[in-house]
């Protein structure tokens, strides 16, 4: 078995002080998480992060920058993640969009709220990644480059 890494990327959305977040549903229960998702064959990661957090958060979202690029390996699972996250900027809502299956709200919450939240999170990469973001990290999107 060849072993490769699941590609996911990720909106780190910041609006008055406060993260867009989406409560979905996972094997474990809810979890909370950034609009996130795999890349799909034939996407950019930047198509995909617009495409994930349309699909899943009901916002349009046009990315500005990389936050960071995330590895973690799942505890007692043979799973790695590999996420790209970005920040950037909202253009618009569709109020009445159905999201995506699982998904069942879609929150802003403070970083208070986010760390009192701890054990809700999907995994250590939400909350490192806004950690990473309130500290100034980004990079070009143009770093990345698809041909």
């Amino acid at each position: 078995m060849v072993w490769k890494p699941h590609v996911t990327v990720a909106a780190l959305i910041e609006r008055e002080g406060k993260f867009l977040l989406i409560e979905e549903e996972t094997d474990n229960g809810l979890a909370l998480n950034q609009p996130a998702g795999h890349l799909e064959d034939g996407e950019t990661l930047i198509a995909a992060v617009i495409r994930e957090t349309l699909e899943e958060s009901a916002w349009h979202f046009a990315p500005t920058h990389l936050v960071g690029i995330y590895q973690w390996q799942v505890p007692d699972k043979e799973r790695t993640y590999l996420r790209f996250t970005f920040t950037g900027e909202l253009r618009g809502h569709e109020a009445g969009r159905r999201l995506d299956d699982g998904i069942v709200a879609v929150h802003w919450l403070s970083l208070d709220q986010i760390r009192a939240a701890r054990e809700r999170l999907r995994s250590p990469l939400v909350l490192r990644g806004i950690e990473d973001y309130l500290a100034g990290k980004r990079q070009p999107l143009d770093l990345l480059v698809s041909l």
